[in-house]
């Protein structure tokens, strides 16, 4: 085992001119810079975690990069997308057991940093699925609802959803409405009543991970609501459409008329926001890591452009200072959320990420992949309105996902009450 050498004594043993050749022999180590990869963040990775990153990347450039268009143009999710994540097991890629593949969440993120490079619709709709449907339920549910339900999901067979956004409450979900009551007809259950909105996958899925308030006592619990046991007329999943973002996923709501289920479903050992903030928690960890990949595919293609496009005596566009400056602040901003990322869920992976880490590094990657998006749609001139070129799409993208899980300011407003101990929700 190697020691530092720290003291007074040790260190006479270490001439100067020792020292000097080895400062002189690094300082000429021929080292390429990689645009791609600029602060050398692949050598933070395991040999698992750069294997698992490259199977979600062939995937996705072979697979679901040539049907993006498509779906973006006519907001047509192809819920065998799912299976396909499923079969690479790519979903619910951090839970451990129940045919999961039990990978860190490094690994996890850079497998939504590949499906967000596509789109981040298609990143939403696995994140819905494997953070906050299959996540809450390995987290909070008992094991027999682990057993039912976890097998089916992983594989893409039962598609999942979570309910907490309401109509009238979005960052303010202490207020929802939705209301939990013994049934009226049916013994051993309960009724929910009430409406979700923006609820990715919902006009698909299978089960419901809901949240609703006991009425007896007004604490907030969580349902595992399952569309086969919904009566007509108690469960309706209507999609919303004519989207200006997330083309390629598919948004609905959860309409519940008295919809029934089972003592036995709902969530036993948890109570109050800190169940779906849990959860959230972890879906906006891989959105940190998602919305770099669509800003590195932003990069790949302004600067595939700027060298092909020639204006002004022939020359590349790459070849003006005010382009490479707009090249040069995304990479440096991709690069440093790829690194806070990075240390963020190897503390996750040893319990010591405060939910404020998280907030900070979904906050910050999110508007430096917005802003910086923005900017590379420029180079693209009046070719950035053309769908064929993409940087429009991810721009788009990118407004959704800086305001979904917590829009910025909220995650400004987190990080100010850890900073002050001052709440200023209220």
């Amino acid at each position: 085992m190697f020691k530092t050498v720290t003291t007074r004594a040790a260190r006479q043993f270490v001439q100067p001119s020792q020292t000097a050749g080895v400062a002189r022999r690094y300082a000429h180590t021929p080292v390429a810079f990689d645009w791609k990869d600029p602060l050398g963040t692949n050598n933070m990775f395991t040999e698992d975690e750069l294997a698992i990153a490259e199977t979600a990347e062939s995937y996705c450039q072979e697979r679901m990069q040539p049907r993006v268009l498509e779906a973006y143009r006519h907001e047509d999710y192809d819920k065998k997308i799912l299976e396909e994540m499923g079969e690479l097991g790519l979903l619910g890629a951090t839970i451990k057991g129940y045919g999961c593949a039990g990978v860190s969440s490094v690994a996890s993120g850079l497998i939504t940093r590949a499906v967000e490079r596509v789109d981040s619709g298609y990143r939403s709709g696995m994140s819905v699925q494997s953070s906050l449907a299959m996540g809450g339920i390995e987290e909070f549910g008992t094991e027999e609802q682990k057993e039912k339900f976890l097998p089916g999901m992983a594989k893409g067979k039962i598609l999942g959803c979570f309910g907490l956004t309401e109509p009238n409450h979005g960052s303010d979900p202490g207020s929802m409405e939705t209301i939990a009551k013994p049934h009226p007809t049916k013994k051993g259950y309960y009724s929910l009543s009430g409406a979700k909105t923006w609820i990715t996958n919902s006009p698909i899925a299978d089960v419901f991970l809901v949240w609703a308030k006991l009425q007896e006592t007004g604490k907030i619990r969580g349902f595992i609501l399952e569309r086969s046991e919904c009566p007509p007329g108690t469960l309706s999943t209507p999609k919303i459409g004519d989207k200006n973002g997330l083309r390629a996923s598919i948004t609905g709501m959860i309409q519940m008329d008295e919809a029934p289920v089972a003592h036995e479903m709902m969530l036993p050992d948890i109570e109050g926001l800190r169940g779906p903030f849990s959860c959230l928690n972890s879906a906006r960890y891989g959105i940190s890591w998602g919305v770099i990949g669509a800003l590195e595919d932003c990069i790949d293609r302004a600067r595939t452009y700027a060298l092909e496009r020639k204006q002004f005596k022939g020359n590349p566009i790459a070849k003006y200072q005010l382009v490479q400056k707009k090249l040069a602040d995304a990479a440096t901003d991709a690069a440093y959320g790829i690194v806070a990322a990075t240390q963020v869920g190897r503390l996750k992976d040893e319990g010591k990420a405060a939910p404020e880490m998280i907030s900070m590094i979904k906050r910050q990657n999110c508007d430096r992949a917005l802003v910086n998006s923005r900017i590379l749609q420029e180079i693209f001139g009046g070719n950035a309105v053309s769908d064929e070129y993409h940087i429009g799409r991810h721009v788009a993208n990118l407004f959704v996902t800086q305001t979904y899980e917590g829009q910025s300011d909220i995650h400004a407003l987190i990080l100010g009450r850890a900073i002050t101990g001052i709440q200023a929700f209220v």
